[in-house]
């Protein structure tokens, strides 16, 4: 929710208890068009030993199932 969300992760993970993901700005689905680069996101998340649900809250623009495919293999780390 503000700047250096890895620090940001890294620095509150035990208060954290999910994760969601989403295209920024706009909500919409996982690209390059975005400001956020989820594979670096995702690693981060996955060095803290978080076991939680990771949970993909996006706005497709398309097709709603390519859309969830492609932010799950982004995500998949």
């Amino acid at each position: 929710m503000e700047g250096d969300v890895i620090r940001t992760l890294r620095n509150n993970i035990d208060f954290i208890g999910h994760f969601h993901t989403a295209g920024n700005p706009g909500r919409n689905e996982l690209d390059e068009t975005q400001e956020l680069y989820y594979p670096a996101i995702m690693r981060a998340i996955a060095a803290t030993n978080y076991s939680g649900y990771v949970g993909q809250e996006l706005i497709p623009k398309g097709d709603a199932v390519a859309a969830l495919e492609n932010s799950y293999k982004i995500c998949d780390v």
